[in-house]
């Protein structure tokens, strides 16, 4: 008598699908996120990317580093596909309040593209070009709301066919004064469209009536950040106003990828070359420089070729790289947001991180003051530049003397001699003289 032979509880069981499969979204899509080396999606993918790919509108609250640029990309990439690209006419738009976040959002939904046009609009860089690529045709236009407003007036870019619209950090919008220009762009895209609105807070009046404006009956998706403590500690180090300048120097010649905040230009140009005179590799950002001068300083920095980097609030607003390991208040921020924002770049996607403020005397009482409105709990230190809790807070230690190279210049150009260039002239440097022309009689 012959037994039946009894089947595997293996053989019986579905086949396991991929986390990201299970949201919706296209087998390609979820091939290239696993090819990314991503394979579980986070808080906000999991719960905006079906609404999304339903064709609903969603206003989600997620902060800086939560994957919410996934979160609504992916899911557009995939309502775009599979239609020819239209010239002039992009047929997805998203809306970034910065040119270095439109082009990180760029970079970031190139590999999940598929076949799809990428393209981008942006200031600091040349109008024509941009308008070119329009006019061969993009799928998606990521664009930031001053170029792409230039771009319409000209002709050269037209919303008409925009399917669906996409609005990022919607807070720093109105912080930049460009909400005007959003609902002016968003008044230009057919009112059946899908509109997706994603910010840190929702709490802006402003942002509240373009919601109300624009959004119909919108799937609200919020999660919310972790307690900050919780992923990034913070600490104050009190330090004598003249070790200032060593223990900064310190700090920044750790190992890591560490970020340095300073309030203005000069600051940032004085800190960086004190700096690099000291050995470390360092380079500045700010609003001051060339647009591919920035993004070959911000490219350095995300790969670790420059582990360090001051930077003014700029950085703060609108620049996303993983693995910053420490924060440095060297100038504190005036205002609680600031101050926020700038901690944002650490403790990314629940990683751990360390803040740190340097406080010299006369700025206690108001760096307190604004730490207690930023909501944060402090740890209080007085150090010295030699000090052994200096380096266990934030790694310090001896930068390494001989002056470190300074940032390469652009291609193709040459640095000035005598620290003159065009359009600047030193304090010292005389006047050129107009030459003399002798009047006709």
């Amino acid at each position: 008598m012959s037994v039946p032979e009894r089947q595997s509880p293996e053989s019986t069981a579905p086949p396991v699908r991929h986390p990201f499969a299970r949201l919706g979204l296209p087998v390609l899509t979820v091939q290239a996120l696993r090819r990314e080396g991503l394979t579980d999606p986070l808080p906000i993918q999991e719960a905006a990317v079906p609404d999304v790919l339903a064709g609903r509108d969603v206003l989600g609250r997620a902060p800086t580093g939560s994957g919410k640029t996934l979160a609504f990309g992916l899911p557009m990439l995939a309502r775009l596909a599979g239609r020819p690209a239209i010239p002039r006419s992009p047929r997805g738009l998203i809306l970034a309040p910065t040119r270095e976040l439109a082009l990180q959002i760029e970079r970031a939904l190139e590999p999940f593209a598929l076949g799809l046009r990428l393209g981008s609009a942006v200031g600091g860089m040349p109008t024509n070009r941009q308008a070119d690529k329009l006019q061969r045709g993009i799928d998606l236009l990521i664009a930031t709301p001053g170029r792409l407003t230039d771009l319409v007036e000209q002709g050269a870019a037209v919303l008409d066919a925009v399917q669906v619209t996409a609005v990022d950090e919607a807070d720093h919008m109105a912080d930049f004064g460009f909400l005007p220009q959003v609902r002016r762009l968003l008044d230009a895209t057919p009112s059946d469209g899908q509109r997706l609105l994603f910010s840190a807070t929702l709490d802006d009046e402003s942002v509240q009536d373009l919601v109300r404006r624009h959004l119909r009956n919108p799937v609200t998706h919020s999660v919310a950040p972790e307690p900050t403590a919780a992923v990034a500690v913070h600490h104050l180090l009190y330090v004598e106003t003249a070790d200032k300048p060593a223990v900064l120097a310190r700090i920044a010649a750790r190992e890591g990828r560490t970020l340095l905040f300073v309030r203005t230009q000069y600051g940032a140009e004085k800190l960086t070359r004190r700096l690099r005179d000291q050995g470390v590799t360092v380079a500045a950002l700010h609003g001051g420089k060339a647009q591919n001068r920035r993004l070959r300083t911000l490219a350095a920095f995300a790969d670790g070729t420059v582990p360090a980097l001051v930077a003014t609030d700029i950085a703060a607003r609108g620049i996303h790289v993983d693995a910053v390991s420490l924060v440095v208040h060297a100038d504190p921020p005036t205002d609680p947001k600031d101050y926020v924002h700038r901690a944002g770049r650490t403790a990314r996607a629940g990683t751990t991180g360390t803040v740190v403020t340097v406080v010299t005397p006369e700025q206690r009482a108001e760096v307190t003051a604004l730490t207690e409105a930023a909501g944060v709990d402090v740890v209080i230190h007085t150090v010295g530049p030699q000090d052994r809790e200096l380096q266990q807070v934030t790694g310090a230690r001896s930068p390494a003397g001989t002056p470190a190279a300074p940032e390469p210049a652009a291609p193709g150009h040459t640095r000035p001699r005598s620290g003159t260039g065009r359009g600047y002239r030193t304090a010292d440097a005389p006047r050129p003289r107009r030459p003399h022309r002798r009047r006709k009689k």
